[in-house]
């Protein structure tokens, strides 16, 4: 069991990731790579990804255990700025941290009293092997999941959009009790399945939720409790395929100005109801059309409560940006 406890300074500073990070994505994803669970979400990935790799999981793999601790160097804050960021991070990770991580790393593995060779070199804090880790790093990320980000992104986005509503009905504690079931919110703690017994006091530092699209299964934090707190919990997914096709045949259908007030009126995010008053279409026409958007590639609808609440792809927001700009070189 994993339980968070909050002051109220802690509540104050509760945040949401304004983006996927790079990082945390990359180590989750090569979990999902390893297991032969879920196959409906991430079975088409897996193939797909391994096809592209070339000899990157045999640098991250004794780094990363199929279940267990991974060291906290590998997930740097600067990963929510970007990939060049983060890994430029994990490259100046200093030479007693990069030890007593792969150490502890280590001793999870059945007590091994002495690194094994891999993890040995990279423990001395050399420039070489923390380059080819970086290497392998990006690598990995170029093959697995950068193809994806768009994908990635549209998960968060609809994620962020579902917690802020949230945020915006009940404050704070309506934000923590509408976290997907793994979590339970019973103030002032936040609890958690979780592999081992963890209790962790943010002391008013505040929490930040990371929403995650490989993470599955339990949340993950750091487990050094100096680090800036921070919560990485599953991105609830919708029933469309994980990864489906963007554009399309579905595309050809997108026209009309109906479709656009559509599109424009889920910019910032809304239910069925308000799309149907904001777009000034019935309910029926309103789900209709949400659903040749979601179908197109340029809508994610995630259920809130009773009700469904429809954010932008990446791909619709720029396509709503490209309206915008054509009409206003007309």
């Amino acid at each position: 069991m994993l339980r968070i406890h909050f002051t109220g300074d802690d509540l104050a500073r509760v945040r949401m990731a304004v983006r996927p990070d790079v990082l945390w994505e990359t180590i989750l994803s090569f979990h999902r790579l390893r297991e032969r669970r879920r196959v409906l979400v991430f079975g088409e990935w897996r193939s797909e990804a391994r096809a592209r790799l070339n000899g990157e999981t045999r640098l991250i793999a004794p780094l990363v255990p199929q279940r267990g601790y991974f060291p906290d160097f590998l997930t740097p804050p600067e990963g929510g700025c970007g990939l060049d960021a983060g890994l430029e991070a994990v490259r100046a990770t200093p030479p007693a941290r990069l030890h007593s991580e792969l150490a502890l790393a280590a001793s999870g593995r059945g007590g091994v009293p002495v690194l094994p060779g891999p993890l040995a070199a990279l423990a001395e804090g050399g420039s070489e092997p923390l380059a080819r880790l970086v290497g392998g790093l990006r690598g990995y990320y170029r093959a697995a999941v950068e193809p994806y980000w768009p994908h990635i992104q549209a998960r968060v986005e609809a994620e962020r959009a579902v917690r802020g509503r949230a945020l915006l009905d009940g404050g704070a504690g309506e934000l923590l009790d509408s976290l997907p079931p793994v979590l339970r919110w019973r103030a002032p703690v936040l609890e958690a399945d979780y592999p081992v017994e963890r209790e962790l006091h943010l002391d008013g530092r505040g929490l930040l939720l990371q929403p995650s699209f490989f993470c599955r299964g339990n949340p993950v934090v750091y487990r050094d409790t100096t680090l800036p707190p921070v919560l990485v919990y599953p991105a609830v997914h919708s029933c469309a395929p994980a990864f489906g096709e963007t554009g399309g045949p579905s595309l050809g259908r997108l026209v009309g100005h109906t479709r656009s007030a559509i599109l424009q009126a889920i910019r910032f995010g809304c239910t069925t109801s308000e799309l149907a008053r904001r777009a000034g279409v019935s309910l029926a026409s309103a789900s209709q059309h949400a659903a040749v958007l979601r179908e197109a590639g340029l809508v994610v609808t995630l259920r809130h409560g009773n009700a469904v609440l429809h954010t932008l792809t990446p791909l619709g927001a720029a396509l709503l940006r490209g309206g915008a700009t054509a009409e206003a070189a007309g």
